[in-house]
């Protein structure tokens, strides 16, 4: 009988979880890392919380129980990173982050004793790199990504500089941020438990805005300056790190320091290229083979293996080798430049300008349009939405393109969606 309890409080979570556009394909070792990081009665609360921000009030009413319970449930799970506190309007509001990038990552970004790490490790490797239907579904379905890739800012030439918009500046993004929280790589923690890490810097996991003060405030991210956090923007620069964040323009809530061997995204852009998994930047690395000696040491650094050494075809030198890039796989990232000692490679911008998301809710109403899961965001069944929370999904459905209107309007199968957007084309 209680096995087919925890099943059944589990089995609803997972529910919960796959109504965002983020969602969780169900698995046995799924299960067995919710079991980890929640309790049967934990599952099942948070199985009926809404999938928009809410208040204590909201989920008291929810959960039918009383307010300071509830309250005191739902700091537990902040303290535990499981959801994420933010201040509106003097007010703390919860939500439940996604799998990937949420409360995954929050599980290890820290040394805690409450959890064996190791196993949780082991079962995270599993279940994303082994099963990788979790990974498939995340990085693969539809054209909007869940993260996008910075620029390597010290490999942009003047000219470039003119050309990358602020949002696109990894020190931007930090220097305009309103918190700066510092955790440790759930990457590399995740490898490390499997004696499989690199020796890249662990401490460098940055988060941001509302994601980096509720960490701070329950001790899951260390709070940094702005000249700290830049300090180790440029350490990671120096060690070929990759930066892959939050595919949004505006109030970014993280950024990756990656490197090739742990990285999910990483790891993922090469064993899903040919799908683009993780957006590019608006650059592309070009090789002058007349400069190029064949040294391969941009082979070596590029994280998604877009750089190859080919034969230089040179009749005097026939071993003679030059740098060769696949263009359809690299990301732009830059780091190749900096290995370069001919100074034979150097960035142009690409034909065709990548699209970035205004913000989380631009990006998620993309992201359900194009895995079919528009009408959760819209009709969330676990609660109204507010007025204001609806005009904002909608406003973003108004400006898409048509096709994808069209392809909202079929979703919800909804009169006044359509009366919408017959209105704006008139």
């Amino acid at each position: 009988m209680a096995h087919n309890t925890i099943k059944s409080g589990y089995s609803a979570l997972v529910d919960r979880l796959n109504l965002h556009p983020q969602g969780a394909p169900p698995s046995a070792l799924l299960f067995k890392i919710l079991k980890m990081l929640f309790s049967e009665k934990e599952a099942h609360l948070v199985s009926n919380l809404p999938i928009k921000p809410f208040t204590a009030k909201k989920a008291s009413r929810i959960w039918k129980m009383d307010l300071t319970s509830t309250q005191n449930v739902l700091d537990e799970l902040a303290g535990r990173a499981i959801l994420v506190d933010m201040e509106q309007n003097g007010a703390s509001v919860y939500a439940l982050p996604p799998p990937m990038a949420g409360f995954f990552e929050f599980s290890l970004m820290r040394v805690r004793h409450d959890i064996d790490q190791k196993i949780l490790s082991e079962l995270f490797y599993e279940y994303l790199n082994v099963e990788e239907d979790f990974i498939r579904d995340l990085f693969t379905r539809g054209d909007t990504q869940l993260g996008r890739t910075f620029v390597n800012e010290p490999a942009l030439s003047i000219e470039n500089a003119l050309h990358v918009l602020d949002y696109e500046r990894a020190s931007e993004v930090i220097i305009n941020a309103t918190h700066r929280g510092i955790g440790i790589c759930y990457c590399r923690h995740k490898m490390q438990h499997l004696d499989r890490a690199c020796d890249a810097l662990q401490e460098i996991c940055m988060t941001f805005n509302t994601t980096a003060a509720s960490l701070i405030k329950h001790g899951c991210a260390r709070s940094i300056d702005k000249d700290e956090c830049l300090d180790l923007l440029q350490v990671a620069y120096e060690h070929n790190l990759v930066q892959f964040g939050e595919n949004v323009r505006e109030q970014v809530n993280f950024i990756c320091n990656c490197c090739g061997c742990c990285c999910e995204a990483l790891i993922t852009a090469r064993r899903f290229a040919i799908m683009n998994p993780v957006h590019t930047t608006n650059f592309i690395p070009v090789v002058t083979e007349s400069d190029c000696n064949g040294c391969g040491k941009c082979v070596a650094a590029c994280p998604v293996e877009a750089m190859t050494l080919v034969s230089a075809n040179d009749p005097i030198k026939p071993k003679m080798k030059v740098a060769k890039l696949n263009e359809d796989i690299c990301l732009g990232c830059g780091v190749c430049l900096r290995t370069c000692a001919k100074d034979s490679i150097h960035l142009k911008s690409r034909l065709k300008r990548v699209i970035t998301p205004l913000n989380g809710t631009h990006r998620a109403v993309l992201m359900a349009i194009e895995r079919g899961k528009l009408q959760n965001l819209i009709f969330d069944n676990q609660v109204l939405w507010s007025h204001r929370a609806m005009a904002g999904v909608l406003g973003v459905i108004l400006k898409l393109p048509p096709i994808k209107q069209a392809l909202a309007n079929q979703q919800v199968k909804s009169r006044y969606l359509e009366a919408l957007i017959n209105y704006t084309e008139s």
